[in-house]
């Protein structure tokens, strides 16, 4: 078997597409890896705050599934990443962010950033991603401290709280997972007077705006205070302490884990705020799928698994939690989506196409309406190598569907002079046969004259001797015998034997070994001799 090789313009055209990919595509995959998250505002940390949150560097994927999720909450690795979903990360033990309805008008502790024509656009609360990589929205922050939607407390005093970007819906994607770090406005003091140790840097008893528990809000010291005195920590005032925090009623929430609400998997919820004891039950889209009852715990929380078949439709449910003794009734929504895993490349390729194509027909007009987006490098450097790469695949099929031709052309030439030889042979065995057949026709007459000729010569002596018998004169035998003296009989004797010395002997000449055979002579009538030519009784003697 003989060896293929690609023919040199298709070897140029795939280095020449490697090298095109490579110098386009590195500064897209630098400008993903450097996704930065800006906040213009300073919370504050005993009430609500709104800021504003911009993104640049994002991975925009047009008419992708998802997007980005924008959160405010705490990770366990704010500088090495490991917290990310996309390293293995799960919400409620490497991360924890406010919990809000998923819905696009909730109270603002959660954004929803949608990718550019995505078939969940229409859910989002934060815009869209452009083509860019950019993107901005308005998040609030509830103060330093929350409770998580696992559950848990969050306290941003004793802990690094900021901002929290993951992908949306379930996608995991590490080029739109950040996090950007944020301070609170007064958190470096507390109101009232005293003194205490810590590692404030301020002297004197100075005065915050601060409405959390004085202790807490002085916890990490590191404010500027004004006034005359010595200390400079945490103190403590007349604001109340975290006991008198812990005892204040807590509103009841209902809070789900976004990344587990997925069809075929388990989605995870819990709440809090419930009386302690209280058997509560939680359903699905009135009673489409339920759980419980439930018993809450002694701080009033409970949490759930509530599994989500595979033939559940995706988009948003409503998920409802019912207190048996306090009445309570608490709802979120929830979106469930399918499995990234089962989307496959087939598919994502189509959907890269159609956006592709998209963008070309939309052309000025979407760039006016995105605010001068244009045709970013990458996309570039996609459309190129698929076009260099179609051209490489199309000069190889051609190639190989020549060389197949060219192939069964030579074997089918083979084919026809094999045959044609083998027609040859038979048309010359044919005229050998013939020719031996008229040799031996040839022979056989030859023979077959010979022996003619022989029996007509044998026939013709025959017959001179019955003639040379028949004429000879009877008185003349007679008269020999008469004249002959007494005394002479023995010369008489020995007369017929000179005679038959003398007769010529008429010898047969040898038939040949494949003569054919001689014809049967013509009978002939029996002749009478006649009493002339009966021979004299010395003659039988001498020829007995």
């Amino acid at each position: 078997m003989t060896s293929r090789h690609l023919p040199r313009p298709a070897i140029s055209l795939v280095a020449l597409v490697v090298v095109v990919a490579l110098a386009l595509l590195g500064p897209a995959l630098t400008a993903h890896a450097a996704a930065r998250v800006a906040v213009s505002g300073q919370p504050d940390a005993g009430s609500a705050t709104t800021v504003r949150v911009s993104g640049s560097g994002f991975q925009s994927v047009p008419k992708a599934f998802g997007g980005v999720y924008v959160f405010f909450g705490w990770v366990s690795d704010p500088s090495g990443g490991s917290w990310a979903p996309s390293r293995g990360g799960v919400s409620g033990d490497t991360y924890r962010y406010v919990p809000d309805a998923e819905t696009a008008q909730n109270a603002g502790y959660q954004r929803f950033v949608a990718f550019p024509r995505s078939s969940t656009e229409a859910e989002a609360n934060g815009g869209t991603v452009a083509a860019n990589g950019t993107w901005s929205t308005n998040l609030v922050i509830p103060g330093a401290r929350f409770e998580a939607a696992d559950g848990g407390t969050v306290d941003c005093t004793t802990v690094q709280c900021g901002i929290i970007t993951i992908g949306a819906h379930g996608v995991r994607n590490a080029n739109n997972e950040t996090f950007t770090p944020v301070t609170f406005a007064g958190a470096g003091s507390g109101s009232g007077s005293g003194s205490g140790s810590g590692s404030g840097g301020g002297s004197g008893a100075g005065s915050a705006q601060d409405d959390a528990a004085g202790s807490g809000a002085g916890a990490s010291g590191g404010g500027a205070g004004s006034g005359s005195g010595s200390g400079g920590g945490a103190v403590s005032g007349d604001t109340g302490s975290d006991d008198d925090a812990k005892d204040r009623p807590v509103k009841a929430s209902l809070g789900v884990d976004q990344a587990t609400a997925v069809v075929g998997r388990v989605l995870s919820f819990g709440a809090q705020g419930l009386e302690p004891g209280e058997q509560v039950s939680v359903t699905l889209d009135d009673g489409l799928l339920a759980v419980g009852p439930l018993v809450a715990g002694n701080h009033g929380e409970v949490a759930g698994l509530l599994e989500l078949p595979s033939e559940l439709r995706t988009g948003t449910h409503v998920l409802r939690l019912s207190g048996a003794s306090s009445g309570t009734n608490i709802e979120t929504e929830v979106t469930v989506t399918r499995d990234p895993a089962e989307v496959s490349a087939a598919e994502a390729a189509a959907e890269a196409a159609g956006a592709a194509g998209a963008t070309g027909a939309n052309g000025a007009g979407a760039n006016g309406a995105n605010g001068g987006d244009s045709w970013r490098p990458e996309e570039i450097a996609v459309g190129v190598a698929a076009l260099l790469l179609l051209v490489v695949v199309l000069s190889s099929l051609v190639t190989a569907l020549k060389r197949r031709a060219d192939r069964r052309r030579a074997e089918r030439d083979a084919a026809e002079q094999v045959v044609a030889e083998q027609d040859a042979g038979v048309q010359d065995a044919g005229e050998a046969a013939e020719g031996a057949d008229g040799t031996d026709a040839n022979r056989s007459g030859t023979d077959s004259d010979d022996s003619d000729g022989r029996s007509a010569d044998r026939e013709s002596a025959d017959a001179g001797h019955a003639s040379a018998n028949e004429h000879t004169p009877a008185n003349g035998q007679a008269a020999a015998h008469e004249s002959a003296p007494a005394d002479s009989a023995p010369a008489a004797e020995h007369a017929p034997a000179a005679v038959v010395e003398t007769e010529p002997a008429a010898t047969e000449p040898a038939a040949p070994r494949h003569a054919a055979p001689e014809p049967a002579p013509a009978e002939q009538p029996p002749t009478e001799p006649s009493p002339a030519h009966e021979p004299a009784p010395a003659e039988q003697e001498a020829r007995a």
